[in-house]
C-alpha cells in the first residue's frame, strides 16, 4: 500500500512539474499557443533582427530553417554582415516566403520544428496551409511589428521572449521600447502641435516610377502617433502609390525617401548597410529633379531626408521614430542623435555593427 502510495504520489509531482514547465502565450492573433517547453528548433518565417535580439544570437543555432529571400534579397547587406558573423546563416534551408508565394508547407513540416514564427501578415497569407502546419503538430506564433504600435511591439517582443525562454531579455527590450517612444511622446506634448505635412515614398523604382507611400501601417502609422501630417491617410491603405498630381497638391514640409540595398535596383536610393553617403545623395537628387518638385516646401528649405526602409517594423524603429520627430519638432530634440542611437543599439543586442547610412539629409548641413 505504502509502494502504492508513494507511486501516485511520485506520479503526481511529475505532472505537475509537466504543468509547470508548459509555456502558455496569447499571440498577437489572439491565439492561445501552449510549447512543452522553450523552443529548440525554430522555423523563422520574418522579423529576422528581432529574433537574434530577443532570443540572443546564438539563437541562430536554433533555427533549421527560415524564408530567405524577405531576408537575403530585401536586405542584401544586412544578410551579408550577419552571414559573416553567424556563419551557420549561410547552410540553413529556405522555406520561399508568402510574400511572393513559393512559402512551402511541406518543407517547414520536413524541418521538424517544435516552432514556426510567423509574421500576422503572413499567417494571414497562408490561410489553410497555416492550419495544414498545425494539424502536423507544430505550434504557429504570430508576431507583428508591422503596425508600428508600442502595444504590438512589446507584446510581440514577450511572447518571442517566453517561447524561446529568454524573457529577461525580451523584458529589457519591450522596456527599452517602451520608455524610447516614451520620451518621444513626451517631447512631443511639449512641442505642441505640428502643422507639417510629411510624405514617405518607398524610393525603390527610381525617379520615373512613384513608389509606395504608406497610410494606416508602417511608416504612415508610425508619422500619425508623431503627430506629423501624414499626406497619405485617407488616400490608400497599407500601402501603394500616390498619384504625382495629388502629392504636388498637398505641398509637403517633409519628404522621406525610403530606401535600402536592394539588388538589381540602379536608381533606388541607396541606404542601410555599408551604404555610402555621396551616391545616397545623388539617388536622393534624381528624385527632386520630378516635374514640380523644385517648388515643393520640403524641397526649398531643406526637408528632403533618406530613411533606412530595413529600419521600420523593429525593435530599433524608435531610433527612426526619433529621427522624423527631429525634423517635425527640430527644438525638442536638438539634443538626441538618431544615428548614434542606432549604432548603440547594434552595440547593445546584435552580434554586427551598424556599419553604414541609415538616416540622412539630402542636404549635407541637414539634421
Amino acid at each position: 500500500m505504502k509502494k502504492l502510495f508513494l507511486g501516485a504520489a511520485a506520479a503526481l509531482v511529475a505532472l505537475a512539474g509537466q504543468a509547470l514547465a508548459e509555456i502558455k502565450v496569447t499571440d498577437v492573433k489572439g491565439r492561445e499557443v501552449t510549447l512543452p517547453k522553450p523552443a529548440e528548433r525554430v522555423v523563422l518565417g520574418f522579423y529576422y533582427e528581432d529574433y537574434l535580439a530577443v532570443a540572443g544570437p546564438d539563437a541562430i543555432d536554433k533555427v533549421v530553417a527560415l524564408s530567405l529571400s524577405t531576408w537575403k534579397d530585401w536586405r542584401p547587406s544586412q544578410f551579408a554582415a550577419y552571414e559573416k558573423a553567424l556563419p551557420k546563416l549561410a547552410s540553413i534551408p529556405d522555406v520561399g516566403n508568402t510574400e511572393d508565394g513559393t512559402f512551402s508547407v511541406e518543407k517547414v513540416i520536413a524541418a521538424k520544428p517544435d516552432l514556426l514564427i510567423l509574421a500576422a501578415w503572413s499567417y494571414d497569407a497562408l490561410g489553410d496551409g497555416a492550419r495544414q502546419i498545425e494539424a502536423a503538430g507544430i505550434p504557429i506564433v504570430t508576431l507583428d511589428y508591422n503596425a508600428q504600435t508600442v502595444e504590438n511591439h512589446v507584446l510581440s517582443t514577450e511572447v518571442l521572449g517566453k517561447v524561446m525562454g529568454t524573457e529577461d531579455r525580451a523584458h529589457k527590450l519591450a522596456e527599452n521600447y517602451r520608455a524610447a517612444m516614451q520620451d518621444i511622446d513626451t517631447r512631443i506634448n511639449k512641442a505642441g502641435v505640428s502643422n507639417k505635412k510629411v510624405y514617405i515614398e518607398l524610393a525603390q523604382k527610381g525617379p520615373m516610377e512613384v513608389g509606395n507611400s504608406y497610410g494606416d501601417s508602417m511608416w504612415g502609422a508610425l508619422v500619425d502617433k508623431l503627430g506629423g501630417i501624414n499626406i497619405a491617410k485617407g488616400q490608400i491603405g497599407n500601402w501603394g502609390p500616390l498619384s504625382p498630381e495629388y502629392v504636388l497638391s498637398q505641398k509637403p514640409d517633409l519628404i522621406f525617401l525610403a530606401g535600402s540595398e536592394w539588388l538589381n535596383k540602379p536608381q533606388a536610393v541607396s541606404v542601410g548597410f555599408a551604404a555610402d553617403p555621396a551616391l545616397a545623395r545623388e539617388r536622393m537628387g534624381a528624385y527632386l529633379t520630378r516635374p514640380g518638385w523644385s517648388d515643393l516646401p520640403a524641397v526649398r528649405n531643406g526637408g528632403v531626408h533618406a530613411i533606412y526602409h530595413g529600419g521600420a517594423r523593429t525593435l530599433s524603429d524608435y531610433v527612426y521614430a526619433q529621427y522624423i520627430s527631429k525634423q517635425l519638432y527640430p527644438d525638442a530634440f536638438k539634443d538626441v542623435d538618431p544615428a548614434e542611437n542606432i549604432r548603440r543599439y547594434y552595440e547593445t543586442w546584435l552580434p554586427i555593427k551598424a556599419d553604414g547610412v541609415f538616416v540622412l539629409p539630402y542636404e549635407a548641413s541637414g539634421k
